[in-house]
């Protein structure tokens, strides 16, 4: 029997749930149930020596005896009870508490797969509803030994129940499981180019997800990797937050038969349970705008206190969205280039491209990412493609050793055309990948050519330099405006003033209407003020004006109006002073560049900021309709109304 046929056996039990559970619930019970008889099929052959090296041992201390026992079981669990799926029924009265005793006499590995699942209150639910027989009996019966099943296909087996119970569960399944497609595609641009070293015999590499969820990451990859080389080795490392999420993806790696003490439960950001570990190949789908302000202050603690030496060294984005964050993270934990380097593929949405101007946390995160030539590739997909939202999204492709022909280069492929209505939506998702849009995708990748959904840039494009234009300072006085007196007089400062307040008053009632020079009506105002004293005259009763005379400091240097203040972007390829040049001083021969305003990094004059514009460099113009077109339909709709109208 096929995993899909066997999968979808499996799933029938859920004809036992209806009514009693809501269809988004299913998994809860299958999904459990279906890895507890998978390990004890696993575990059969080994059962009775482990329970006779149990009874004999038992009085030993716990860490050595689970040595011993899981050398006895040859696997890296083992059970110590006596019950079984089928044993269970031969005492009906008890089914729940044996179960419990069953479930607890788990190896402490496997034990947690089960906590976390809240296993117990399903099993007391299903009592409750009668249902729990049924359902031990209705498992008991299935073959899911290594003979029938091997690993990799109980993998794909799991992976289907996995996918079924995110399907039914739509409306929160995009923040755990990532869409079949999508998995596929992402996991094919990661490791494509590394075909050829992936079919070397018996070769092994590392993957890493920090952002694991139900392990559809980790299946797809080791997936890849056995319909390429079987002889490989994929060893696979993960951490994800929600606890039932973990659960399900440590079920499916242990069902696999990987190392799951590899897999983690914790909040990557702030207790990262890997460190210092680097990986070959990692993969991420980080939630999409979610804050982490739950983990600021850890985060900012070791942006500060450790820089570069700790993840977060090249910046910190707002608080609102912590995407860059698991970029920095995963960086971190790239292998050296003279161990081979690593490849990254994160999903991210369109924020992290251009959110943040020169100097902000994102753009100091994307500046560190190109300066660094880390960016391979970005790769737009169409919208609707996840449960939960049907915003787009971009696959990023990061490499710290790249080939000669990528470097100093990032590809940009435009496959927002890509997705294929889907027949039935599921929640948001209403586009999938087919196979071949998937192959073409990644064949365009590999290619690595300009075409219409191709482009190729130098990691410098996308930097730019942003300079602070000011323009001097020019005010003309209006001391009879009656509006302007009457503001002045209401302001709360200078209602203290007193007599001071009269004084200025009465001489602003003899000047001019109107005076351009603000050093002529500072001597015709002929009252000694301080200089907050006489901003605020200023603040009120004067107004910039392009014919009044310069305003100059004490030195005589020119003062700048904030007001007037702009900021230009220079691409980093040019020269700002030839900028300035060029496109400012025709159209403001006053302005002047701030020379104070210094990149922090490099010392220049200018902020360097980075931003990745994708949709610029693919816009198409399509040109208005003439304007005869329009013309024309409107008479034929203008004939068409007026017969309607004779027909009534």
């Amino acid at each position: 029997m096929s995993s899909s046929s066997l999968s979808a056996l499996i799933w029938s039990t859920a004809d036992l749930l209806r009514g009693d559970y809501k269809q988004s619930d299913y998994g809860k019970v299958i999904l459990p149930f279906t890895l507890l008889r998978r390990l004890e099929c696993v575990l059969e052959a080994t059962r009775d020596e482990v329970l006779k090296e149990y009874e004999s041992k038992k009085e030993l201390p716990e860490l050595a005896l689970e040595k011993i026992l899981v050398r006895k079981s040859k696997q890296s669990f083992y059970n110590t009870s006596t019950f079984d799926l089928a044993k269970l029924m031969n005492d009906s009265s008890n089914v729940a508490d044996n179960l419990e005793s069953y479930i607890n006499a788990f190896s402490p590995n496997a034990l947690e797969i089960f906590e976390k699942y809240e296993f117990a209150s399903q099993i007391e639910k299903l009592k409750e509803n009668n249902l729990l027989y049924l359902i031990v009996e209705k498992f008991a019966n299935f073959d899911l030994s290594p003979e029938k099943v091997s690993n990799h296909e109980m993998g794909l087996l799991f992976e289907e129940l996995i996918r079924k119970f995110a399907e039914q569960s739509n409306e929160t399944a995009g923040e755990h499981f990532t869409p079949r497609d999508i998995v596929r595609l992402t996991t094919s641009l990661l490791f494509s180019l590394d075909d050829e070293l992936l079919t070397k015999p018996s070769i092994i590499r590392s993957l890493y997800d920090p952002t694991a969820g139900t392990g559809g990451f980790l299946s797809s990859g080791s997936e890849y990797i056995h319909e390429l080389n079987p002889e490989a080795t994929l060893v696979t490392f993960g951490q994800e937050l929600n606890p039932e999420s973990y659960a399900i993806c440590k079920a499916d790696m242990m069902i696999k038969g990987q190392d799951v003490s590899n897999i983690k439960h914790g909040n990557t950001l702030s207790d990262d349970q890997l460190p210092h570990m680097k990986f070959n190949y990692m993969l991420s789908n980080p939630p999409f705008g979610v804050e982490w302000k739950k983990v600021q202050k850890q985060v900012t603690d070791e942006h500060k206190l450790q820089g570069y030496e700790g993840r977060f060294g090249a910046g910190l984005p707002r608080v609102s969205d912590g995407s860059l964050l698991f970029l920095l993270h995963l960086i971190s934990k790239m292998s050296p280039i003279e161990e081979g380097g690593s490849r990254i593929g994160i999903i991210l949405n369109g924020s992290p491209l251009f959110t943040g101007g020169a100097g902000s946390g994102e753009s100091e995160i994307r500046r560190f990412v190109l300066e660094n030539d880390l960016l391979e590739s970005i790769v737009a997909m169409p919208t609707d493609m996840f449960f939960n939202t049907g915003i787009a999204t971009y696959i990023w492709i990061l490499s710290n050793n790249k080939t000669a022909n990528r470097k100093g280069k990032v590809q940009l492929i435009n496959a927002t055309d890509f997705g294929q209505s889907m027949r039935k939506s599921l929640g948001s998702k209403r586009k999938e990948l087919s196979e071949e849009s998937i192959a073409e995708i990644v064949r365009i990748h590999g290619k690595c050519e300009s075409s219409k959904l191709c482009k190729l840039f130098d990691t410098t494009d996308f930097g730019y330099r942003r300079i602070t234009i000011e323009r001097p300072l020019q005010l003309s006085f209006y001391p009879k405006d009656a509006e302007r007196l009457e503001a002045l007089q209401a302001d709360k400062a200078f209602a203290k003033w007193g007599e001071l307040g009269a004084e200025v008053l009465a001489n602003l009632a003899k000047m001019d209407e109107q005076i351009d020079d603000r050093e002529l009506f500072r001597e015709a105002l002929g009252v000694k003020l301080t200089a907050s004293q006489f901003k605020l005259i200023q603040k009120h009763i004067a107004e910039h004006n392009d014919e009044a005379v310069l305003c100059r400091d004490k030195k005589g240097n020119l003062e700048a109006n904030p007001e007037l203040r702009d900021y230009e972007n220079v691409p980093l390829s040019e020269d700002i002073y030839d900028y300035f040049e060029r496109e400012v001083k025709p159209h403001v021969p006053l302005a002047w560049i701030d020379e104070k305003k210094v990149d922090a990094k490099d010392g220049e004059v200018g902020i360097v900021g980075y931003e990745i514009p994708f949709n610029r460099h693919f816009y198409e113009y399509v040109p208005p309709r003439s304007l005869e077109e329009i013309d024309h339909e409107l008479e034929t709709l203008s004939r068409e109304i007026v017969e309607l109208l004779n027909e009534i």
